[in-house]
């Protein structure tokens, strides 16, 4: 089963359970991965729907500190439980210590050695990585080790 099938798939299953917040997340997710498909006139891999799923998760990431500065605890959590649900769709995340062991891989083999070298590290991590960890943590990481 293809991970676009697993997620129409649970979306069904909570309609079926009136679970109307996975539901809703779940068909927000299927629209977001048909509108891709619709703008490049082609179906998606399970790459390719992994790759539309980080980019939900990442824009709702990027919205938690407002709500967090704004007081909306109602939004934070709601964002909060939509990640959570997303992220079950993705491969098993790496920890820091996982991501760190790959950097100090693509430090070595790339003789970076400055902050002006981030670059070309980030182009050998990223394709490694890709959908099982957050880029910003990623970039985090290669900062600290190339200074």
């Amino acid at each position: 089963m293809t991970l676009k099938e697993r997620i129409y798939k649970d979306m069904v299953e909570a309609m079926k359970n009136k679970d109307n917040f996975k539901k809703n997340i779940l068909s927000m997710v299927r629209a977001a991965i048909l509108q891709v498909e619709k703008d490049t006139q082609k179906e998606l891999d399970d790459e390719g729907v992994i790759n539309v799923i980080s980019k939900e998760i990442k824009q709702r990431k990027e919205v938690l500190p407002d709500y967090e500065k704004s007081g909306r605890q109602d939004l934070v959590d709601k964002a909060r439980k939509e990640i959570e649900i997303m992220l079950s769709y993705l491969p098993k995340q790496l920890s820091e210590e996982e991501i760190e062991e790959i950097v100090k891989k693509a430090i070595e083999e790339t003789g970076a050695k400055t902050k002006s070298d981030i670059g070309k590290v980030m182009g050998k991590v990223m394709p490694i990585v890709k959908g099982r960890a957050d880029g910003n943590i990623v970039k985090d990481i290669v900062n600290k080790y190339l200074q």
